[in-house]
């Protein structure tokens, strides 16, 4: 056996593909290694005809943390967003009654659209790729949205004379700005976790989702500790102007540094035109323990008699065997009736996995997104509405950077825990670790909100992050676990399963954070009017993840997974 470096199992080599009607053989293994055969040959699968004849098990740690990187710019964005929105809007002049329709707009599109562009994704024939030209276009999305949010005040102070008009002007601005950037932000995840899925074998996949949490955590601790500095006294904030254009000014370099490496870290295979059927004549091709085209569509008809071609479904209920003499495989142009068709009829434990993951961001996104205000209004005393020059207002400031000091102990403690529960896995299992991320979210945020004092608030925030860490690895470790399962069932000639494709998959995991965004938009600025206070924030988002628990102790499916 030939052991490669880095930079040999990264080169492109020429394909080799099997003469027509040469088989290896009955005592040819089933399962795709990407390692050479006695005979001299290459068992191919989709992903070595990609990167060429011989892929090595697992692709370089470097490789992995540079596609991860992406992750950090996008928290560290998010961070930023999380801690500024509501004081931003609430600054110049959003009213009370419009409280929470920021995260509205965003999530209503996201929710009808993820899938759509999911499933799009998979079609894409561009020369670099499926994902990459999505994420590249959300990511520029993501850039405007934040120059926009963080900078629309003060463009429109100097461009604006109307007093009146200014603080209109001024609201719609920054409102368009937050919008745009939740819904890029949002939607990108998406993608990214199907490239991830596409280019990587299922051991690299985990490997990946750990380093995604570890980063994502580090990026969210990083733009917290951005936006708990003062930087307005600073000879920083004096040469930009202001406070916010300096926390712009890291947000976008960073974002626009990592999401560069990202998009250049692992090259994809591209989806030609005329593609041709490049699959070996193995009856079982995908089986390999390469499972890059983890649900992904079929690239265009199969006119191979018997075996040759089998669709696979990520989501589907079993995994199908069909023969391509009886239906021709053929990939059909969704529309966004169909895809919802086929999101619905996924099966009952993958629909489980789905509405557990909105509980979990509709608890988490209860408690981040007005966390900072909790902390000027509830514990600082303070009044976002009050004079900027009165001691209320000033109050209110100190809470929103204790704030950000909270949430940064949040990110911290999410990047730790992905250690911890590295190792905790192979003992507690997936979903001993989804309900206890849970747990310990509802009670902590439940103890928050009976006891609003500074020094408990800070101490119970490192608990904010065994959720987030939760809701980044296990939901996604459970998807690519079922398929380990599915790809059991095929061997044995499992059930018929539904066309469906990894960014299609994907999307249908990820929009459940619009739908909770939306339920949270809808649902909490009409609880904080009635309520009066916005304790109830936190109230609800302990209630919400404590019923979680009991929903994932009832009805998510349990699988053994080995931590790497």
């Amino acid at each position: 056996m030939t052991v490669l470096s880095e930079d040999q199992s990264l080169r492109p080599h020429p394909c080799r593909f099997p003469e027509p009607g040469k088989h290896n053989g009955p005592s040819s293994p089933q399962y795709s290694t990407g390692f050479p055969d006695p005979k001299g040959g290459f068992e191919d699968s989709e992903e070595s005809t990609a990167f060429g004849s011989v892929e090595p098990p697992r692709l370089p740690r470097g490789r992995l943390v540079l596609h991860g990187l992406v992750m950090f710019g996008r928290e560290f964005c998010y961070a930023v967003e999380a801690a500024f929105v509501m004081p931003v809007l609430l600054s110049v002049g959003l009213p009370r009654s419009l409280y929470s329709l920021v995260w509205l707009l965003s999530p209503i599109l996201g929710f009808l659209l993820q899938p759509v562009i999911g499933s799009a994704s998979d079609r894409c024939r561009s020369p670099w790729g499926r994902r990459r030209p999505y994420i590249l276009v959300l990511g520029v999305l993501m850039l405007i949205g934040i120059t926009m949010f963080l900078n629309g005040d003060a463009v429109i102070s100097a461009t604006v004379s109307d007093r009146s008009m200014r603080s209109v002007w001024a609201i719609v601005v920054v409102m368009f700005g937050a919008v745009l950037f939740d819904f890029a932000a949002d939607f990108i995840d998406g993608p990214i976790k199907a490239y991830l899925f596409d280019v990587c074998s299922h051991q690299d996949k985990e490997r990946g989702l750990h380093y995604h949490a570890l980063l994502t955590g580090l990026g969210g601790a990083c733009g917290y500790l951005v936006g708990a500095v003062d930087w307005g006294h600073s000879a920083f904030g004096q040469l930009l102007g202001s406070e916010y254009q300096v926390i712009y000014f890291f947000s976008a370099l960073t974002w626009g540094v990592f999401l560069t490496m990202h998009l250049f870290s692992i090259p994809e295979r591209p989806l030609g035109k005329d593609a041709p059927d490049l699959s070996p004549p193995s009856s079982l091709r995908l089986l390999g323990s390469h499972t890059n085209d983890y649900g992904a569509l079929e690239k265009g008809p199969q006119s191979v008699p018997d075996l040759r071609s089998r669709p696979f479904s990520t989501l589907g209920g079993g995994s199908s065997v069909t023969s391509s003499t009886k239906q021709p495989n053929k990939q059909k142009r969704m529309t966004f009736r169909s895809l919802m068709k086929t999101v619905m009829d996924m099966p009952s434990h993958l629909r489980f996995l789905c509405l557990s993951h909105l509980l979990g961001w509709t608890a988490f996104l209860c408690n981040m997104l007005f966390f900072t205000d909790f902390m000027g209004q509830i514990v600082y005393k303070g009044d976002p509405y009050a004079g900027h020059d009165s001691t209320a207002y000033i109050a209110y400031e100190r809470g929103v950077e204790m704030g950000c000091w909270g949430l940064c102990i949040n990110a911290v403690s999410s990047a730790l825990y992905s250690y911890v529960q590295h190792f905790l896995i192979p003992h507690v299992g997936l979903k001993g670790m989804y309900f206890l991320g849970y747990l310990a979210f509802g009670l902590g945020t439940g103890l928050i909100g009976l006891f609003p004092s500074v020094t408990a608030t800070l101490v119970l925030c490192s608990l904010f992050g065994v959720l987030s860490n939760t809701l980044y690895i296990v939901p996604f470790s459970l998807m690519a676990e079922y398929q380990l399962k599915e790809q059991e069932q095929l061997k044995l000639g499992g059930g018929p399963g539904g066309q469906r494709g990894t960014g299609m998959d994907c999307a249908a995991l990820t929009c459940m954070v619009q739908l909770a965004q939306l339920i949270v938009g809808v649902g909490l600025g009409a609880l904080v009017n009635l309520a009066g206070s916005v304790t109830v924030v936190v109230i609800s988002a302990s209630a919400v993840a404590l019923v979680g628990c009991i929903f994932i102790a009832l009805f998510i499916r349990n699988v053994e997974a080995n931590a790497e």
